[in-house]
Order: structure tokens, then C-alpha cells, then sequence
């Protein structure tokens, strides 16, 4: 059964909805939870029916989200540091946390280390799209400078996320660019065309649009990038949603249609809601670690749980390793 280390204390409210994400996830899953963190704020917040179902392994130390990410190699009593040695000693299959994302992602790239053939590992980030089917964008923050071959892994990454993860047999990969003409685009991204053109399901530049509209199943690009893009995505969500309820709110009219829309709007806040998706995966490293926003509620913990789990269940790191071999021979 797979087990999964969950940071109890990273979280901006505490272990309070961490334990309770863990509990909903427990009530669908079949899986073996550990809670890392101080065990004297964890084990009043467990039902008695569920302590013999989480075990919890004790870590005074948090990194808060002031602390710098490097601090947390030498903090080895923290929660984070603990749940992460817990996956590279075979303790755990698996690492979720709430916690410093900088921390996370540097404590799994150091102590987890990289898989084979991976120079960099990619936080991926999955986007609402006209369709039903998200798009998958990476890396959205782990790297902020990425050179050719850089954005080659992060392409064929996400290629093994897609088949693996969404079930889509031969995903559309596209590079990030400021038009499709394949003169688009800055030396780095130029570069890493020349290497993907021909690979099986690269369709070649993409423009920013693409990343909504559903005609591409895997955008790359560098972590810089990404992340303004992921964190332009967020804000624009968060205003057109308070123009919705503001517009509502003065119209009689709106409310009327409102009412007779709230299917549809339901339909759009799942589509949206960060909750529903529960944490970013890091691709490309031993094991696996899911890094969650420290906002995040119960539900979204248990979400981000699940992610977890699916990730282990397919094996996709053995994909990313067997697919970058093959590239590799063709390049040598």
C-alpha cells in the first residue's frame, strides 16, 4: 500500500486543516498516512477511530515562509526535512506539503536527488482549458534560468505526465513562445526547437492563448516564465470572479440570471478553484513530492494527497528515465 509523508506544520493555519484534509483523504482512499510535525498539536486534532490509522513521527523545528529555502538543508529537525527523509530512506513513497515551496523543492531535489538523465526537475502546474481536458505547464517556478536542453526535459516530462497521469496516448507538446512561426522566440527556446523538431507529438511554438484553449496538451517553459504566467492566470481568475459577484450584486436583473446560471458557475469555479487540484507535482525527481499552496484547506490537502498516490501508482518516473534514454541515443 502506498504510504505518504505529509508536512502537518508547513501550512499558514497550522496542522489543523492538514489533519483534516488527511482524514477526508483516508475516508475514499486505501493508503498508509504519515503526519510529520509536533505530535503534541497533532494527536488532539485525530478522532480516536482514526489514530490507529495515521502514524505520526515527531519534528519540532517549521520552516516559516520567511525563512530562506537554503536554510532548511542544515534544519533537520524540521517537519519538512523529516517528511522528505521519510521518502529517501523507502519510509514513505511520497512527500505533500503546504509548507515553503522553496524549501520543499530544494530539501527533494538535494536529498531525494535527481532521476537518471534529469538535469533539472519542473513543478508542473495544470490549466483550465475549453475542453474538459486541463493543459499541463512546466515549469512554473523551480527553475528561474533554463538553458536548451533544460527545456527539452521539462517537454518530454510533461509528455509522460500526460500519457501517465491524464491518459492521453500521445500528447501535443508545444514551447512557449511569442508567436508559432519557428523564428519565434529567444535563443533559449530556439534552440530547444532544433532538439524536440521531430520528436513524436511536438507541434512546435505555442503561443499564450494555447495554454487555455485546449489545442496543445503540454506547454514548456522556463520557471521564470511560468510562473508569471501561473500567477497572471490566478489574479485575472480572482477578477473576473469579484466583477461577476459585484455586477450581480447591483443588478436585480443579474441576480435573476445568476440564479438560473449557478450550474454553470459552479462549473467554472471547479474548473478554476486550486482546491480541486490540491498542489503542484515536482517532476523529475526520486520519489515524489507535491508542493500545496499554504493557503490550502482540507479539501485541497486531501486532493493533493490523491495526486500523490496517482503518482506513485503509474510509475512515471521509470517512463521519464526510459523516455530521456531513448532521446539521448538518438542526439549521441
Amino acid at each position: 500500500m502506498v504510504k505518504i509523508a505529509i508536512d502537518a506544520m508547513g501550512g499558514d493555519f497550522g496542522p489543523e486543516p492538514i489533519v483534516r484534509g488527511c482524514i477526508l483523504a483516508l475516508k475514499k482512499k486505501l493508503f498508509i498516512p504519515i503526519l510529520v510535525g509536533k505530535k503534541s498539536e497533532i494527536l488532539p486534532l485525530l478522532p480516536k477511530r482514526y489514530r490507529d490509522k495515521i502514524s505520526i513521527v515527531e519534528a519540532d523545528d517549521i520552516i516559516s515562509m520567511n525563512d530562506a529555502a537554503t536554510d532548511a538543508v542544515k534544519r533537520k529537525d524540521s517537519s519538512i526535512y523529516v517528511a522528505i527523509e521519510l521518502v529517501k530512506n523507502g519510509d514513505a513513497d511520497g512527500v505533500v506539503s503546504a509548507g515553503h515551496s522553496g524549501a520543499t523543492m530544494t530539501l527533494a531535489t538535494l536529498r531525494l536527488g535527481r532521476l537518471k538523465g534529469v538535469s533539472r526537475p519542473a513543478l508542473v502546474a495544470l490549466m483550465p482549458t475549453k475542453s474538459s481536458q486541463k493543459s499541463i505547464v512546466l515549469d512554473v517556478g523551480a527553475n528561474v534560468d533554463s538553458k536548451p536542453e533544460h527545456l527539452v526535459e521539462f517537454a518530454i516530462m510533461g509528455g509522460c505526465y500526460a500519457e501517465d497521469m491524464f491518459g492521453v496516448e500521445t500528447p501535443s507538446i508545444g514551447l512557449l513562445a511569442n508567436g508559432e512561426e519557428k523564428s519565434k522566440g529567444n535563443e533559449v527556446t530556439k534552440a530547444a526547437y532544433k532538439i524536440l523538431d521531430g520528436y513524436k507529438g511536438f507541434k512546435g511554438n505555442v503561443e499564450g492563448s494555447d495554454i487555455f484553449n485546449g489545442t496543445c496538451d503540454v506547454i514548456t517553459c522556463d520557471g521564470f516564465v511560468g510562473n508569471l504566467v501561473l500567477k497572471a492566470s490566478e489574479g485575472v481568475a480572482s477578477t473576473i470572479s469579484g466583477l461577476i459577484k459585484e455586477y450581480i450584486r447591483k443588478s436585480p436583473v443579474a441576480i435573476t440570471g445568476a440564479l438560473l446560471m449557478r450550474k454553470v458557475f459552479r462549473l467554472l469555479k471547479k474548473q478554476m478553484d486550486y482546491d480541486e487540484i490540491g498542489g503542484a507535482p515536482l517532476i523529475g525527481i526520486k520519489g515524489c513530492a507535491i508542493v500545496s499552496h499554504g493557503k490550502s484547506t482540507p479539501k485541497a490537502i486531501q486532493n493533493a494527497i490523491y495526486q500523490a498516490i496517482n503518482y506513485v501508482d503509474t510509475g512515471i518516473n521509470d517512463h521519464i528515465v526510459e523516455r530521456l534514454e531513448v532521446l539521448k541515443n538518438k542526439e549521441n
